[in-house]
């Protein structure tokens, strides 16, 4: 008998295994990547703002957008092994002050993976979004919640600011040295 007539080995198994993660890890990674970077590419359009206003940065930790951060913008940079796990990038927006030549930089984290036939995308504090893998022409509500949760960073803010309840809260006054 030859060995394609023959049962693999439980060893064997575990070896075929292995080759059918790896092949959709790296599929996963490569499909989440393009779609993280259709979303950063289109989002300037979205906005009605300059291309260079919208920049991929990492997640979490220190950033500065005017550094070109490649693939370490993403989770997987820096993995020595590729898992089968959703892929996170970090998103800035560049944005000018209005009344001076200074500019704000706000960035959120998106969440990508891929369940079944669909991408479902995290954005912070916004509900998933669901768009389907051929997403070609797709994915404004996607830079729809990017949009909001930037956007709700500066309401809460301001309605924190706002409320009536803190105006006679507790204070702390510093000691006189």
């Amino acid at each position: 008998m030859s060995k394609k007539q023959t049962a693999l080995t439980p060893y064997e198994k575990l070896q075929q295994a292995i080759l059918d993660y790896g092949d959709a890890a790296m599929e996963n990674l490569l499909r989440c990547r393009s779609f993280a970077n259709a979303v950063i590419e289109g989002l300037p359009d979205y906005l009605q703002c300059p291309k260079d206003m919208v920049v991929a940065v990492p997640a979490e930790g220190p950033f500065d957008p005017r550094h070109d951060y490649g693939e370490a913008a993403f989770s997987f940079h820096g993995q020595q092994v590729i898992r089968l796990e959703p892929v996170v990038f970090g998103i800035c927006v560049i944005v000018g002050n209005a009344e001076d030549s200074g500019s704000l930089w706000l960035r959120t984290g998106v969440r990508v993976e891929i369940t079944g036939d669909t991408f479902d995308v995290y954005v912070a504090n916004q509900p998933i979004v669901r768009i389907d893998k051929d997403y070609t022409g797709k994915l404004e509500p996607v830079w729809d919640v990017i949009f909001k949760e930037l956007l709700s960073v500066f309401k809460q803010e301001l309605a924190d600011f706002n409320d009536d309840r803190f105006e006679h809260g507790i204070g702390f006054i510093a000691k006189p040295e």
